[in-house]
């Protein structure tokens, strides 16, 4: 008689009759994990009748109530605002201003009346009351508790009733029944299983803090995005004071809004009109730049792409860039070069955003192209152009998503004329636009004066 599996992977449900360190199917580390011996058959329940099945048609429809936390910019991604019972879970780099934002959300929420029950696993309360203290989060509603065991936050939930629940970080927490390490898969789970549950019962939102691999992607198992109603993600280089929070997942609204934010030594601020974040100050055109609008979730922003290209001071010329896909970067150079006789095979290209900005989609191409062709032959391009659109390899502009938002928020932000798939080809696009720069630099009468 064949033994029946005794162990299980967390992550992708392999099964095998003893321990391994190493799951067989998906590779991952310490996911396997012993289970009991699988049932043989459930047999069929009675239904109550207030639980009977019922056609969907008979059912009323009615909107979740929300409230909003006071950051219209948290509240533009979670679709209006926070619905009661919610779980989301927040996650991002170390230091890109998670705990800042939700540390933002509990002050704000506490000081419209509401009782909100802030857990830290991972700094004391003396430590949060300094943050909070900088940042102007102190209100008599806020409490804090600094805990890791999930049986004390369960406590802390039934004697503190509150109307918000915060708990930073969700990997530092720990149910005292499972014998595993705090932040394991098993752990991760029922501690999430078992705040889910608890917040949906109470019909409190809870918002949870997750950590991140070095991918990007959230640490544990898989199962924790699933339990969870929304998935919101924090973008932005530690370098910069740019932040981007965006939904992967949202049970009551959409997935491609984007806040933006801006941190700051005083906390971080939500920047309701980003518009000129992505451009550079100079009041006269320069050679390398070219303006396009990029889409992020659903908002258009104009962004200033800036390129150099230098004679190769080695055999292999430089390309390098910063904001941009060097993949696309790489395509849209061999476009030049093949369809626009532009010839840069001895020449070092570098092209960056203005801002720290990252644009990853294709109809940037085409700003890409012009900003590369204007710092090859030293004309700047028209100061009231921008350009969109993505590149094929043939040398043909096709038009990008969302033209006409595109072009809405162009012709608001004073760009009279936008270069798209009008203009059917790289070539008639790159000898226009440079002959259009030509000929403002001819007529602009800071051409006669000297240092211009």
């Amino acid at each position: 008689m064949a033994k029946s599996p005794a162990f299980r992977c967390s992550e992708c449900g392999w099964t095998t009759l003893k321990w391994v360190g190493r799951c067989g199917e998906c590779q991952q580390w310490g996911t396997v994990e012993e289970v009991g011996v699988p049932a043989k058959g459930v047999a069929a329940a009675s239904v109550p009748a207030s639980r009977a099945a019922r056609p969907i048609t008979a059912l009323e429809t009615a909107e979740a109530p929300r409230w909003p936390t006071g950051i219209a910019e948290f509240d533009r991604v979670l679709g209006g605002g926070i619905v009661p019972g919610a779980v989301v879970l927040c996650s991002g780099e170390p230091g890109v201003g998670k705990s800042t934002l939700l540390l933002a959300v509990a002050a704000r929420a506490a000081s419209s009346g509401r009782r909100v029950l802030y857990v830290s696993g991972e700094e004391s309360i003396a430590q949060v009351r300094l943050r909070a203290e900088r940042t102007g989060a102190l209100e008599p509603q806020l409490y804090l508790a600094s805990e890791t065991d999930l049986a004390t936050i369960l406590g802390q939930l039934r004697d503190t009733a509150p109307e918000l629940v915060i708990v930073d970080s969700v990997q530092t927490v720990a149910n005292a029944a499972n014998e595993s390490l705090a932040g394991g898969p098993s752990q991760v789970r029922d501690v999430a299983a078992a705040l889910t549950r608890a917040a949906k019962d109470a019909g409190v939102p809870l918002l949870l803090v997750g950590h991140v691999t070095k991918d990007g992607s959230v640490a544990g198992p898989r199962v924790l995005e699933h339990l969870v109603d929304v998935v919101a993600h924090f973008d932005g280089d530690r370098q910069t004071a740019l932040r981007f929070v965006r939904t992967s997942k949202n049970r009551f609204g959409p997935t491609d809004e984007v806040g933006c934010f801006e941190m700051t030594g005083e906390g971080i601020l939500e920047v309701p009109d980003p518009s000129g974040l992505f451009l550079s100050r100079s009041a006269t055109p320069l050679a390398g730049t070219c303006v396009t609008i990029a889409l992020e979730g659903r908002r258009a922003l104009p962004v200033e792409m800036q390129a150099l290209v230098v004679p190769a001071s080695t055999a292999q010329p430089r390309r390098v860039v910063n904001g941009v896909d060097s993949s696309r970067v790489a395509m849209v150079i061999a476009v030049l070069e093949r369809h626009a006789g532009i010839a840069l095979g001895n020449q070092d290209v570098y092209v960056s955003t203005v801002g720290g900005i990252r644009v990853t989609e294709p109809g940037a191409d085409l700003a890409i192209a012009l900003a590369i062709a204007s710092a090859f032959r030293n004309t700047a391009l028209p100061r009231e152009l921008a350009a969109v659109g993505e590149i094929s390899l043939a040398g043909e502009i096709r038009a990008a998503s969302a033209a006409k938002r595109r072009a809405a928020e162009a012709r608001r932000l004073g760009y009279a004329r936008v270069v798209d798939e009008g203009v059917a080809l790289v070539r008639s696009a790159v000898t226009e636009t440079l002959a259009a720069g030509r000929r403002q630099r001819q007529h602009d009468p800071l051409e006669a004066v000297p240092g211009f």
